[in-house]
């Protein structure tokens, strides 16, 4: 077993858009932290940072914080993990300090977004994708309205409830970070303002997506015993390519990250008392919350709608505002969500904020990527008693979907197959002329792709497409069910010399051996 780790203390700067360097939000956070924690010597400093070079030209900022806190004889390195970083960044710092190596360590995490238009910040955001979905003109939004349309369809849910449940999760949130002095935004929304708001990517809307932010968050973690423990890590990974996955209505990473979180901390899902979920687009709080053990597959979405992940509910999930109503810093937003747990956990929030109860144990989830670099923290109270020699049983142990077969290459001119999702990008990346409208393919031969579709037809989920690969992109074409005899008859007919060959063959070797009896 690890030695215990405890967070000694949390600061969080503003969350928004900042006129201060991204350095100096760094340092803001982390003396907020030392001070609390009352640390001046430090034995290591984790810096989590996405993309500092693209956003704001800067490099080497481990280095420079360390220069600027005057701790320049401390260890000090960078991680990052994509919109995970800060959680990233937390996991390092807390095995230093649960190996005995270090005695504390300072852990900040930051991202000064603001600095560039929407355009070219959504254009920075997209390199974490996989190249070969990035070139189609995909997007983060893209690929969270294909994933968000895909749910509906997986679990039989027409589009409009959807919306409804995505209408839900937005205005709760919005709700919390009416309270949170941090938050980016501190204004309720209504259904009225969610349904009218322009649509990013169908079926998602401005509401269901978290903002570009500044902002910063800091922790101290030590040996010596603090008020709350950090008592659990989970880290996982998964395919980069959305359409290599076995399944787009969940995410492996997460449910590995938590079934190793849940192990370390000896603690299962039903004893979590709040949780601050990934909540980039409101989709991704719904599929978190039935990867993370709390409702089963098809569940997350009713129990937002019954109330049931609001406070007083039966798990209370983002009492912070989450990543969309409190900013979304990418590089900070998985280390912000720790913070806001320790002081919910602790009750160093305004009276307005706490839960009306006294939480005794914390999760806290954090998506990199398009999901597929996710990290699950587990926080409790120190006084919170585990007995880390007696028997404990498990009870989350999720099915994961295995990966489908990579596409073969060089990639046919022409496949079979059926439309999985599909969405309409309404402001889509530099180079690509909006609206673009895109498809995710399953084809008969089991690989799936991105595929463009034309403008004016009416896609059917499930229904049959025919893959055409146009000028290096795949055009998909929608088939009827009349047209499918004939194309079955065309492939046949292509395929005789085939069989004519192979039959040949067979017959060559039944003469050998008949000759060899």
């Amino acid at each position: 077993m690890p030695q215990p780790v405890y967070v000694a203390g949390a600061a969080l700067t503003p969350f928004g858009r900042s006129r201060e360097s991204l350095v100096d939000l760094l340092a803001a956070a982390a003396k907020g932290a030392m001070d609390q924690a009352g640390v001046k010597e430090l034995d290591a400093v984790y810096l989590g940072v996405m993309n500092p070079e693209g956003f704001t030209g800067d490099g080497n900022l481990s280095v420079s914080l360390a220069d600027r806190l005057n701790i320049s004889g401390a260890a000090s390195s960078r991680v990052e993990t994509a919109s995970s970083t800060g959680a990233g960044a937390l996991e390092s710092a807390f095995f230093a300090v649960a190996s005995g190596y270090c005695t504390n360590v300072l852990v900040v995490a930051g991202e000064k977004m603001t600095g560039l238009s929407t355009k070219a910040a959504t254009r920075l955001l997209a390199q974490v994708i996989d190249k070969g979905e990035r070139r189609y003109g995909a997007s983060m939004p893209g690929l969270a309205g294909l994933i968000a349309r895909a749910y509906a369809e997986a679990h039989g849910m027409a589009e409009e409830r959807l919306l409804e449940g995505l209408c839900m999760v937005a205005m709760k949130n919005h709700a919390r970070g009416a309270l949170n002095p941090y938050a980016q935004f501190r204004k309720e929304i209504t259904p009225e303002k969610y349904f009218s708001s322009r649509k990013v990517a169908d079926p998602l809307c401005l509401y269901d997506c978290a903002p570009i932010t500044d902002g910063a968050a800091a922790v101290v973690l030590s040996r010596e015993k603090g008020a709350v423990r950090l008592a659990g890590v989970g880290h996982a990974t998964d395919s980069s390519a959305v359409t290599r996955r076995g399944s787009l209505t969940s995410f492996n990473s997460t449910r590995q990250a938590a079934m190793r979180a849940y192990a370390m901390a000896r603690i299962n899902p039903q004893e979590v008392d709040f949780a601050e979920v990934h909540d980039a687009f409101t989709m991704f709080e719904v599929i978190g919350s039935e990867d993370l053990g709390f409702f089963p597959p098809g569940g997350g979405l009713e129990a937002a709608l019954e109330g049931r992940t609001s406070v007083g509910g039966e798990i209370p999930i983002n009492c912070s505002g989450g990543l969309k109503a409190r900013g979304h810093p990418v590089g900070a937003s998985g280390l912000a969500q720790v913070v806001e747990a320790c002081w919910l956990l602790t009750g160093e929030v305004e009276k307005p904020q706490r839960l009306g109860f006294k939480p005794q144990v914390a999760l806290t989830q954090s998506i990199g990527g398009l999901g597929n670099n996710n990290l699950v923290s587990i926080l409790t109270l120190a006084a919170r008693e585990i007995d880390e020699e007696g028997p404990w049983q498990p009870s989350f142990a999720p099915a994961l979907a295995p990966l489908t077969r990579a596409r073969p290459e060089p990639p046919p001119g022409q496949a079979h197959g059926r439309l999985l999702s599909h969405t309409v990008l309404h402001n889509p990346p530099e180079g690509f002329e909006a609206p673009l409208r895109l498809g995710l393919v399953r084809t008969k031969a089991g690989w799936g792709s991105l595929a463009h579709l034309k403008a004016g037809e009416n896609p059917v989920l499930g229904g049959k497409v025919v893959l055409e690969l146009q000028k290096g992109f795949y055009q998909a074409r929608a088939v009827s069910d009349l047209a499918v005899p004939w194309l079955k008859a065309r492939d046949l007919w292509r395929s005789l010399p085939v069989l004519a060959r192979r039959f040949k063959r067979r017959r060559i070797n039944r003469d050998k051996e008949r000759q060899a009896e």
